[in-house]
């Protein structure tokens, strides 16, 4: 009743407890606070905002959380505003058993910027608990003949209760037989002990009952009791009697149960039945008792349980030996524990930045956490360390609080993220460790421009496509993620300003896919050039550009084109043949082009309709025409020839030219009048006339060249009187364009040597294809020599007709032209 009388004056003075006591700030940055153990959920501990001197709702901005050491938080922060409340009832002696003070530590981290803070709180003690024996009806049995002034040691009582609310006193009731003493042990709560004041006599009194009060110091005062039983003996007049009053024993915290920890001895000068001595933890604690054992006759003290130095460090044990008559003797063995280095270090993480930018500059804090060793006299010093070649580094910050900071540059292309394992070592002996994996992921930034596949692109499109015809396509990759990986593509303009190309191409945007816009002719543009440009989605952008070619490939869309003889329509095209022509005389040559290219513009030639099949033939390769046999007085004088010309595309496309061949004796001036038709005689083509104009000018032209190379040439034969090569004037040996002049192909062949004689006095100049017909001009044969012929020795008719040959010839040059 006196309990509960006092219980509201006690939460009063729990209340009272509160105290602030000192906030350090500095390189430690360590709070600490203390509060009155019990009290309620939500009760207010102080303002940390306030004692860390920020402003209200910055620790919220901040993102500030509470980090404990170990697995519980006893303690809630409200963020707005700074209050530091008890999150659960406290109980201190759960919390810390008998160690005082009893400190609760952890931590208040500050995210943005990382930042944290040490906060210790003292937990006080209240008299919440009252002493309390074990054994509470305890049974001495003294001997009668026991001298005044023997003491027996009583159990100790138990107190969970600290400092002052701990055991303090005990109080016997009132007998005549006995008084109590107190003493105190070097480690362990106060014991008492019975001392005889008056002679026990058995006959008289065979029992003394006692009570034992055990009363602590709190404010009210608690008590507990207990009821001791003495039992008198008969007579045994000699007590047991130990070696020594106090046994000392050093065991490693690690030994195994059974291990063991000291021996006793203990003698009777008695004989017989009292002399037999047995041994026994007597009056000794709940914990002593399940630690350690003793053998009854040997005295041999071992292990029963586990050691632990981290929660005891000392041993008080109380042995007991009693002979056969019931006479007791106590002596004590002091169990010091050896700390052995079997706690591995703790490691708690803190906080953690991630993802961490790929760009963050050298020493960014990444994790901040704390290592701690319950062994405190052997491995406490601690290595802390980085399993992995990672691109960080263990720092410490004080006492034991470390930092993970970047020592090199990230790259999320190269390791998007890191499992990074820390070592926590002690030093043993042995070496114990604690590896802790942080997962660290590295987000991307746009560091990468976009690579394109090829260093240069080549497509090719077949012309006479249709509009809108997919041509190729072009790829970049960006080795970034997300949005800074997503490549757009697009043309760039020609640095010359041309902006002709984006009449031919466009280009998708999105997948690099090229277009034609228009209908390509390769006989317009054989290929063109382009820069396309890949742009990524990141901030700022990056781009890369390449080359793009494309080539336009022919499509066989050209017919062959007669550039000899001239198939206007306005006059038939005449060649003479001398009737003395002998077999294999070069008539003449068909010369045709192609506007294609390749395949589709080589060219042959064939005789599709003769007047005399057998009297012609033509050269598929070159389109050179000749005399099959000898010219006879039987075949006719016109014979018209048509000759099919045909390229090798596919389809195959071709076109015919018309040739009338005049057989005639000679080449004379009624010959070359034949040519015109009487019905044409008094009307004048326009064309014909411009043609006539021309003729006459390049025949003016070819005589004064010929007279001019005549003149040198006879000037350095008699100069030099050496040999004399002539140098070409024309592109080849034939005056054709060289896209014209292609062995086996259909046009002219290289080489193709002919020779021409000029002459004068005829009324009419032509050229004529002649096979080594030219007499005055000299020409080179395969051996560098100059074979010249003299016009002058032939007969009249024959130079007048080689005569009209040269100008046939010139004729046919002029119109090629």
């Amino acid at each position: 009743m006196e309990v509960e009388r006092r219980k509201p004056l006690q939460s009063r003075r729990v209340g009272s407890l509160l105290l602030f006591v000192c906030v350090s700030v500095g390189g430690a940055a360590t709070i600490r606070y203390s509060v009155a153990e019990e009290m309620e959920s939500g009760s207010f501990v102080a303002n940390v905002a306030k004692d860390l001197g920020l402003e209200v709702g910055k620790l919220a901005a901040r993102g500030a959380t509470l980090v404990s050491e170990g697995n519980k938080l006893h303690f809630r922060l409200h963020r707005k505003t700074g209050d530091l409340f008890v999150k659960e009832k406290l109980d201190r002696e759960s919390l810390c058993g008998k160690a005082d003070p009893c400190v609760l530590h952890f931590e208040i981290v500050l995210v943005e910027p990382l930042q944290s803070f040490r906060v210790e709180v003292r937990v006080f003690d209240i008299n919440d608990n009252a002493p309390v024996f074990l054994n509470k009806a305890p049974v001495l049995k003294i001997p009668e003949s026991t001298p005044l002034g023997s003491r027996f040691p009583l159990q100790s009582a138990e107190d969970l209760d600290v400092g002052i609310n701990g055991l303090q006193n005990y109080t016997l009731s009132a007998n005549t037989y006995f008084h109590l003493h107190t003493r105190f042990r070097s480690h362990g709560p106060k014991y008492a002990e019975l001392v005889l004041d008056k002679p026990l006599d058995r006959e008289l009194q065979p029992e003394v009952n006692l009570t034992i009060m055990a009363v602590d110091g709190g404010s009210p005062p608690k008590s507990g009791t207990a009821h001791i039983r003495v039992v008198v003996l008969d007579v045994n007049d000699h007590v047991p009697q130990f070696s020594r009053l106090v046994y000392r024993a050093q065991v490693p915290e690690n030994s195994a149960n059974g291990s063991f920890v000291a021996v006793v001895t203990a003698t009777d000068l008695d004989e017989g039945n009292n002399k037999q001595i047995t041994y026994s933890l007597a009056q000794n604690s709940e914990a002593i008792l399940q630690t350690f054992q003793i053998d009854s006759q040997t005295g041999e003290v071992r292990l029963r349980g586990p050691l632990d130095f981290e929660t005891i460090e000392t041993y008080d044990i109380d042995i007991q030996a009693t002979d056969g008559g019931g006479l007791s003797a106590h002596s004590k063995v002091l169990v010091e524990v050896v700390d052995v280095n079997d706690n591995p270090p703790e490691v708690t993480v803190s906080s953690v930045s991630s993802p961490l930018p790929e760009d963050s500059p050298l020493q960014t804090v990444v994790a901040l956490f704390t290592i701690r060793d319950r062994d405190i006299r052997v491995g406490g010093k601690i290595t802390c360390f980085l399993r992995e070649d990672f691109p960080f580094v263990v720092k410490p910050t004080f006492r034991n609080s470390y930092s993970l900071l970047t020592d090199r540059s990230l790259d999320r292309e190269d390791v998007s993220g890191y499992n990074i394992t820390i070592v926590a070592m002690d030093t043993g002996p042995p070496n114990l460790s604690t590896e802790t994996v942080i997962e660290v992921l590295i987000s991307d930034i746009n560091d990468n421009t976009p690579g394109f596949q090829e260093d240069s692109y080549i497509l090719t499109i077949r012309e006479n496509n249709s509009p809108a015809v997919f041509i190729g396509k072009v790829q970049a990759e960006d080795l970034d993620l997300g949005e800074n990986a997503h490549v757009t593509y697009s043309l760039l303009p020609p640095k010359s300003g041309d902006l002709s190309v984006f009449a031919y191409i466009s280009i998708n945007s999105d997948n690099g896919k090229l277009y034609a816009l228009r209908t390509m002719d390769y006989e317009a543009i054989q290929d063109f050039q382009f820069v396309v440009k890949a742009t990524d989605g990141g901030f700022p952008s990056l781009s890369s550009q390449v080359t793009v070619r494309v080539v336009v490939l022919d499509d066989n869309d050209n017919r062959p084109m007669i550039l000899y003889p001239l198939q206007n329509g306005t006059l038939p095209c005449n060649d003479l043949v001398p009737r003395s022509a002998e077999a294999g005389y070069l008539v003449t040559k068909v010369v045709a082009v192609d506007g294609d290219s390749g395949q589709n513009s080589w060219l042959s030639y064939h005789l599709l309709k003769a007047t005399d099949l057998g009297l012609f033939s033509v050269q598929p390769q070159n389109g050179e025409i000749h005399t099959l046999r000898k010219i006879s007085e039987r075949d006719l004088m016109m014979q018209k020839l048509i000759i099919l010309v045909q390229d090798h595309g596919q389809p195959a496309l071709s076109t015919t030219a018309s040739l009338n061949i005049l057989l005639v004796d000679g080449f004379s001036e009624p010959y070359l009048r034949f040519r015109d038709p009487s019905k044409n005689s008094g009307k004048v083509n326009p064309t014909t006339k411009y043609l006539v104009i021309s003729l006459a000018v390049l025949s003016f032209l070819f005589l004064l060249s010929v007279t001019v190379i005549f003149i040198i040439h006879i000037y350095q034969k008699i100069k030099h009187r050496d040999k004399f090569t002539i140098q070409e004037h024309f592109y080849d040996d034939c005056n054709f364009p060289n896209n014209l002049v292609q062995g086996g192909n259909g046009t002219l062949s290289q080489p193709c040597h002919y020779e021409m004689c000029s002459a004068t006095g005829t009324g009419t100049s032509e050229f004529r294809f002649l096979k080594h017909f030219m007499p005055n001009f000299p020409f080179s044969h395969a051996n560098g020599e100059v074979k010249t012929e003299d016009c002058s020795s032939l007969p009249a008719d024959s130079s007048r007709n080689r005569s009209r040959a040269s100008e046939s010839h010139a004729r046919v040059t002029d119109e090629y032209m």
